[in-house]
């Protein structure tokens, strides 16, 4: 039996995937429904539409739509939320799935299989009132409020870097007496053109490419096996999907290898461990208003305000840009590890990095967050302990002790846990969730963190994917 389904190649790919990026940021979203609809209507070779979202945690979830039953049925899509951690209880489980039309991306079929489109979905209650669990939801709102209410669109991109390891499910089957096996020894730039982690970097990299990500550099970092892949500056909710996707197509590429990839912060001892630095900066009347040519390391006072709250409330706030066990290695000062709560143009070691910028490129770079944070739930809390939280003023005539992030998630959670700040960005039946889950992790791993990678941190992580232990546990 012949099949035939899309296959679109990788240069008509990018061009179709730019040009719905940037209709996203111009086109109605009613518009671009009844646009996609029709093209999906005639386009025979397509199959199936995935649909994703988020659950609190950052797990990312896809579910394929029959073409045409999502196009009949697309306002009467359920699921069952009581199979999602974090998401509703077993006695009221059912939410709805909302297709957000704007956010549709054509997929490489070398990648993920011939004849399908990706699309994100907005998680509804059982009333079709946004779920409060689901942060894509609560950052879609939150931007639209700041644009509506003071004119202000974010901008963001991300920096994440991640370990390339032999073997499939490497996560899932780890060992703590034997580590990860890494799949080079080279470093900083350094890697052979055509060694396993140079052709992973290149297949990810031309994916993300024909995807619209509109890539600017990818290449081998500090640590031995270790790969960053970065792509353009765009508004805040488009930035956290491509997060999203970027992740799931390292891990889709890194299996065709025969290896994982894994943004586990700090997956083997003894070398740098990996980060999601995020850049941010405000828009307003179609300028940066984070830049100021005469104002103290080009930073306006807009910038500056946002800086003071963002540290005033780094260590309670911690947690949702630490939001694993494995996290807190990471925090390490031996390894350019950002956890001093301050701000510099030149310490790396500091939470919060001015890079050199003019007027269109000034931006703020939190360096503490981990790469397997919730991206919309970190860049949510970002915006609103930016703008809202508590500006802490220094005393004068005092010099100011060097203080620093939590050392480890108990710390962390406690901290989150006292703070009325998260109770006022989160709310409560949020804020109780996502502590019942990082509780739930950090019950199942010794306390003190010592210099081995623990089994328990890794199998137990809320991205890898081992639902069997977690119910013999």
């Amino acid at each position: 039996m012949i099949k035939s389904f899309l296959e679109v190649p990788y240069s008509e790919l990018e061009e179709l995937n730019l040009a719905a990026w940037a209709k996203r940021q111009t086109a109605s979203p009613a518009a671009l429904e009844k646009e996609y609809r029709a093209y999906l209507a005639k386009e025979k070779d397509i199959k199936a539409v995935t649909l994703c979202f988020t659950d609190i945690e950052g797990r990312f979830h896809m579910l394929d739509y029959d073409k045409k039953f999502l196009l009949d049925s697309a306002d009467n899509l359920t699921f069952d939320g009581s199979s999602i951690r974090g998401f509703t209880a077993q006695q009221e489980s059912d939410l709805w799935l909302a297709a957000d039309w704007p956010s549709m991306v054509w997929l490489p079929a070398d990648i993920f299989g011939p004849g399908k489109v990706v699309m994100f979905a907005d998680v509804l209650d059982k009333d079709r009132t946004p779920y409060l669990n689901d942060f894509r939801g609560q950052l879609r709102a939150y931007a639209r409020k700041i644009r509506e209410d003071k004119g202000l669109t974010a901008f963001a991109s991300a920096e994440i870097e991640g370990f390339l390891v032999d073997g499939i499910d490497a996560e899932q089957n780890y060992d703590k007496r034997t580590g990860f096996r890494l799949v080079s020894t080279g470093g900083y730039y350094h890697s052979l053109p055509l060694d396993r982690l140079r052709q992973f970097i290149d297949l990810a990299a031309e994916a993300q490419r024909a995807m619209g990500f509109r890539n600017e550099k990818d290449h081998p970092e500090v640590a031995p096996s270790q790969f960053e892949l970065n792509f353009a500056y765009s508004e805040a909710l488009a930035c956290c999907d491509k997060i999203q996707l970027y992740k799931l197509v390292c891990r889709q590429v890194a299996e065709k290898l025969g290896a994982t990839a894994t943004f586990l912060p700090k997956p083997v001892a003894g070398v740098n461990g990996s980060g999601m630095h995020l850049n941010l900066s405000l828009g307003k009347g179609g300028r940066n208003i984070f830049h100021d040519r005469k104002g103290k390391e080009n930073l306006s006072p807009i910038a500056w305000d946002f800086i003071a709250r963002m540290l005033n409330h780094a260590a309670e706030t911690c947690l949702v840009f630490n939001s694993s066990v494995n996290a807190y290695r990471r925090l390490d000062p031996h390894f350019e590890a950002p956890n001093q709560i301050k701000v510099s143009a030149v310490d790396r070691g500091s939470m919060i990095r001015i890079p050199i910028g003019n007027e269109r490129t000034a931006r703020l770079e939190f360096r503490s967050v981990a790469p397997d944070a919730n991206p919309y739930l970190a860049l949510y809390t970002l915006l609103r302990t930016g703008l809202e939280g508590k500006k802490l003023e220094p005393e004068r005539g005092k010099k100011q002790r060097v203080r620093f992030l939590p050392g480890n998630i108990h710390d962390a959670i406690k901290l989150f846990r006292t703070s009325e700040f998260t109770d006022k960005i989160l709310g409560e039946e949020s804020k109780s969730k996502y502590l019942t889950y990082k509780q739930l992790v950090a019950d199942r791993t010794a306390k003190e963190l010592g210099t081995i990678i623990k089994t328990s941190e890794v199998v137990f992580h809320h991205e890898v994917t081992n639902q069997v232990l977690w119910n013999i546990f």
